[in-house]
């Protein structure tokens, strides 16, 4: 599933499915993007930043988005807001159940979301099995597709819940596996797992993403929202964030 963006009558307008909106990120001709990239686009804080930084790159954006059975469900039409404001060439939307086997609190309803502990020192029930490497795998497969050469992730290893498919060990090795998997190996050109955001304090990725015009109030972090769709406010997510906009003296838009 995918929404295609293209050109409106009146200058600076995109068509998004059924909708037009303005986009703050009108390039000059001689800036026309020649080059693709995926994005896999959460709709939380970091993977918009990352949108962002790469679309500040020139780039023709894929943006890549999972209903995967996630709790917090609310973060897919997060995710398509915040791809209409930035802009991106195709908003792909892929569908598939990690409920059948749960293993987590983001995807099983039998299990608690814990409440927000800084300096955690053991991976929290909120880990999902190998999200980042199903993720990033649909990016490869994506990208080799449409001839895209770098993937961009927002993971971090800084201000982070601590899963291991946000460390950096992890992204080098996708990046061979990547390579070994796909025609790249015979053809002689490789992927760029982009990871803009890996070693920046959640302080840092906030003023990183104002300056590149992202709206913090259409993004969403937390890991069990209200039946409305409202944050928690008790989870890591909800106290890294909160913490992180604290400290720059500024309340959540979105909280």
């Amino acid at each position: 599933m995918f929404f295609h963006l293209k050109n409106g009558k009146n200058k600076g307008y995109c068509a998004f499915g059924n909708h037009s909106v303005k986009t703050p990120f009108n390039q000059p001709e001689s800036l026309k993007m020649s080059k693709k990239a995926v994005v896999l686009l959460s709709g939380g804080l970091d993977s918009v930043t990352c949108l962002a930084v790469a679309k500040s790159e020139n780039y023709e954006i894929h943006a890549l988005c999972f209903n995967y059975g996630q709790r917090h469900k609310i973060e897919i039409e997060c995710a398509r807001k915040s791809a209409l404001r930035l802009g991106v060439e195709k908003f792909h939307l892929i569908g598939f159940d990690l409920r059948m086997w749960g293993a987590s609190a983001l995807t099983s309803d039998s299990l608690t979301v814990p409440e927000f502990e800084a300096n955690r020192d053991s991976v929290p029930i909120t880990y999902v099995p190998a999200r980042n490497m199903i993720f990033l795998s649909f990016g490869a497969a994506l990208a080799e597709g449409i001839g895209a050469r770098d993937i961009f992730i927002g993971v971090n290893s800084m201000d982070y819940s601590g899963y291991p498919d946000c460390r950096p060990a992890f992204i080098d090795a996708f990046r061979q596996c990547a390579n070994l998997g796909t025609k790249a190996a015979d053809e002689g050109w490789q992927f760029n797992i982009r990871t803009p955001l890996q070693y920046l304090k959640k302080t840092e990725i906030i003023r990183l993403g104002l300056s590149l015009g992202v709206d913090y109030s259409l993004t969403h972090s937390c890991y069990n929202p209200t039946p409305e769709g409202r944050p928690c406010g008790h989870c890591d997510s909800c106290g890294l964030r909160r913490e992180a906009f604290a400290s720059l003296g500024m309340k959540d838009p979105a909280a």
